[in-house]
């Protein structure tokens, strides 16, 4: 049971430790004040490509996607010096790689790993995003097997979205962006307000990538099956609720209006027709406005923008005044977003970390630590970056 809270009189509260223009080990073994529960940093392991996406295995192992398309393993915190073999060759460059990494719900019977990547035309020339899945077995992918293609196809290397997220019933979500199809012109006619591609999509799948009866689309000829939501922009963060087994989104807007989404079937979620950004650079409008009959609203929006990555919802007894609580990554904003709600109204926010590196990812592990997946700062050298954890400093 989540606690009850009484909503804040003030937002956006920031009571971390700003580190800016440091590097993760400048944090290490400092405690870090924050509004409920101050905490550590620890590193968990070292040496990663470009971590993506992380994932736990039952007997303590971590899995790691590395986009530039490796699958690693790290084993009693020592990453194994030998990537998973299995992984099918990726299109890296720009956004693109091998990206997302979930384990079935039933992974302890059947061992069955999902992977997303950005998957290349038989020339190279092009890109889209496709899932996989094999089952892990002596470090190995066994029996790989694609269960799903979009129709996203583009000679960019962007907005591939690309999370993945199972829900209490058992069904595979799975996010598509918009490949930074232009925004301009009539904004009701771009591929993202078109349900007959995937571009711009939150979809919904059976575990072996078959269309469930039940979507909202199904029947309809012009449109694509696999249609849960749409009108997207790059969603980069995708969690059920662990409580209510409603779907939550993370997506980056463009120069402002990140979004955290509660998502729903059959809705318009509005880019660019509606938002709160601007054009990088110029700062010149892009949308229609900042509401539309029939488009949705966010719960909550971050403008100027963090470039929201990955999404999580707390459970754990590591931070107990914590629980409920969603968990928001940053790219742009180098920092961890906690967002309180109280059912769908947004309440407050607090900066847990600033200037950190770019947060790929955030997980809640198996002990009730929050795990992180860290880029390399903009403007950094390129070169390996950690998993982190925060942990209780009691």
């Amino acid at each position: 049971m989540f606690r009850n809270r009484t909503p804040l009189t003030f937002l956006g509260s920031f009571f971390a430790l700003v580190i800016v223009g440091s590097p993760p080990a400048a944090a290490q073994g400092q405690v870090i004040q924050s509004e409920s529960h101050n905490f550590r940093v620890v590193t968990v392991a070292e040496g990663l490509d470009g971590p993506w996406s992380i994932a736990f295995l039952p007997e303590g192992d971590l899995l790691v996607t590395e986009r530039s398309g490796a699958l690693r393993i790290v084993r009693n915190g020592t990453l194994v010096p030998k990537p998973v073999e299995g992984v099918p060759a990726v299109r890296f460059g720009g956004q693109g790689g091998l990206l997302d990494v979930v384990l079935h719900p039933e992974f302890e019977s059947n061992r069955l790993v999902y992977l997303t990547y950005s998957k290349p035309s038989a020339d190279g020339s092009e890109g889209t995003t496709a899932v996989v899945r094999g089952r892990l077995e002596n470090d190995r992918l066994n029996g790989v097997e694609e269960i799903f293609e979009a129709s996203a196809w583009s000679p960019g290397q962007g907005h591939y979205g690309s999370r993945l997220a199972f829900d209490h019933d058992g069904y595979l979500f799975v996010s598509i962006g918009d490949r930074q199809a232009p925004a301009r012109d009539d904004l009701f006619a771009h591929p993202a307000q078109d349900v007959s591609n995937h571009i711009g999509t939150i979809l919904r799948l059976h575990d072996d990538g078959t269309v469930p009866a039940d979507n909202p689309f199904v029947g309809r000829p012009d449109a694509m099956p696999e249609i849960w939501s749409y009108g997207h922009r790059s969603p980069q963060g995708l969690a059920v609720h662990p409580v209510t087994g409603a779907l939550w989104e993370s997506e980056h807007g463009p120069q402002g209006g990140d979004e955290l989404n509660l998502i729903e079937p059959a809705l318009n979620y509005g880019w660019p027709v509606i938002g709160f950004g601007v054009n990088y650079g110029s700062g010149a409008p892009i949308h229609e406005s900042s509401e539309h009959e029939d488009m949705e609203q966010p719960i909550h929006h971050w403008t100027p923008s963090i470039a929201t990555s990955g999404l999580m919802i707390y459970t754990g007894d590591a931070f107990p005044n914590w629980q409920g609580d969603f968990f928001v990554g940053g790219l742009a904003g180098q920092q961890v977003a906690r967002v309180t709600l109280d059912g769908t109204e947004f309440v407050s926010e607090e900066t847990l970390l600033a200037g950190y590196g770019r947060i790929r990812d955030v997980r809640q592990g198996p002990d009730g630590f929050i795990y992180l997946a860290i880029d390399p700062a903009r403007g950094a050298a390129a070169g390996p970056t950690p998993i982190v954890r925060l942990e209780p400093a009691n």
